[in-house]
């Protein structure tokens, strides 16, 4: 119980962008704790070394240790896409310290002259990750890389989500001799061969300065199937508050727009687009790319047999049941009672059948009916045109009753 840890962020190699305050810890520590590479600038030093990088195992070890000054080195600073976080928790018998190093994105960002205040950051360490999508809706983002996705991979990426002419820097074995820094746009890096050692920066000036809401049905790949209008998606979509890192369903997606304006809200989440017809499943995996939305996974297949390989949902859009409505909805209960759902439905007979699962659940429904019309000019007039009454249909898992007085 007399232990006193170190956390130490040692910056990029652990001597030239080492602090003081780090070095000082450091060398007053009589054991040091981390990976090879986080070893190796102190091999000179007469201390106790162990070789881990697993937090559970760093925490066994400590515990059976007789030694009582412990210094455990992180990569860069222990507050980016660190392990410091888990592995102070672990030690929390301990008295412990952490110790700030340069992290990898401040290095960098030096090395370019580039500020990253408003830089938005992404680990792919591990991860495959939602790469076009954030990269469209930020300004500046900071990849860093190690997982499945090399540089090159992250590149082809960009290019097949329609972002091949975005900025891109990439920087290789930071801070170590052969530290090499390059420049240039995606499409030029789709083949580049990069340290396994790297991270990336993406620089888009065209990227989405606001959310778009409502995008009007000219904006999507049509061909000649049905698609949801732009009121009543934009209506259907807001009712399902969708948060960022949401997991959505979109059933009987036709053309994609619904999955579109999901997958726009749902950056760091992912969107499942189910789709029955072949050739709608094309369109939406067509204006997918075209809105650079790489967390859209187009399921070419009738909903039911779907849905035993789909995840928890956190939100659930019907637009087409396959007359299986009864089934998606139950399904997508049974995976989570608090799931929020919106069905749409253009004949009384659906909107009865959709009210009476409901009712089936005793889960309580909200119901809205859009009777949108538009204009249209007709020689040197300006007619109006009516669209077809929709119904939307929501509901979020509340029982009917909860917070009515007398219920």
């Amino acid at each position: 119980m007399n232990k006193k840890i170190s956390i130490i962020g040692i910056g990029m190699n652990g001597i030239s962008t080492l602090t003081k305050e780090a070095e000082k810890a450091v060398h007053e520590a009589e054991l040091l704790i981390g990976a090879a590479r986080m070893l190796e600038p102190f091999k000179q030093l007469k201390k106790h070394f162990y070789m881990e990088y697993q937090s559970a195992e760093i925490a066994r070890y400590i515990n059976d240790s007789s030694i009582n000054k412990i210094a455990v080195l992180m990569s860069g600073d222990c507050g980016f896409f660190s392990g410091a976080e888990k592995l102070k928790e672990l030690l929390s018998a301990f008295e412990t310290e952490i110790i700030c190093g340069i992290s990898s994105p401040v290095y960098f960002c030096s090395k370019l002259g580039l500020s990253w205040n408003d830089m938005h950051f992404v680990s792919l360490h591990g991860k495959s990750g939602n790469i076009s999508r954030i990269a469209s809706a930020h300004e500046k983002v900071f990849f860093l890389l190690g997982g499945n996705l090399d540089a090159a991979g992250v590149c082809r990426r960009l290019c097949e989500y329609g972002l091949g002419k975005v900025t891109v820097y990439i920087g290789e074995n930071l801070g170590y001799p052969d530290e090499k820094i390059s420049a240039g746009s995606a499409e030029s890096f789709s083949e580049y061969k990069a340290a396994g050692l790297s991270v990336m920066i993406t620089v888009n000036k065209d990227y989405e300065k606001f959310l778009s809401t409502s995008m009007p049905d000219k904006e999507f790949i049509r061909g000649r199937i049905p698609m949801t209008k732009s009121e009543v998606r934009g209506t259907a979509v807001s009712r399902l508050e969708i948060r960022k890192d949401d997991i959505c369903w979109d059933i009987g997606s036709g053309t994609g727009s619904v999955s579109v304006e999901m997958a726009m809200r749902c950056e760091k989440g992912k969107v499942y687009a189910v789709e029955k017809k072949a050739e709608a499943a094309e369109l939406t995996q067509q204006n997918s790319r075209k809105f650079h939305c790489d967390n859209i996974e187009v399921i070419n297949s009738d909903a039911a047999a779907a849905l035993e390989v789909l995840p928890d949902p956190d939100c659930v859009f019907i637009g087409g049941s396959g007359g299986e409505l009864k089934e998606i909805i139950y399904g997508a209960y049974q995976k989570n009672r608090n799931v929020k759902i919106a069905v749409t439905a253009v004949t009384i007979e659906s909107l009865s059948r959709c009210t009476e699962i409901f009712n089936e659940l005793g889960f309580e429904a909200d119901i809205s009916q859009l009777a949108v019309t538009r204009t249209e000019k007709v020689g040197s007039y300006t007619m109006f045109r009516a669209e077809n009454p929709v119904f939307i249909i929501t509901s979020s898992g509340k029982p009917r009753g909860v917070g009515v007085p007398g219920a």
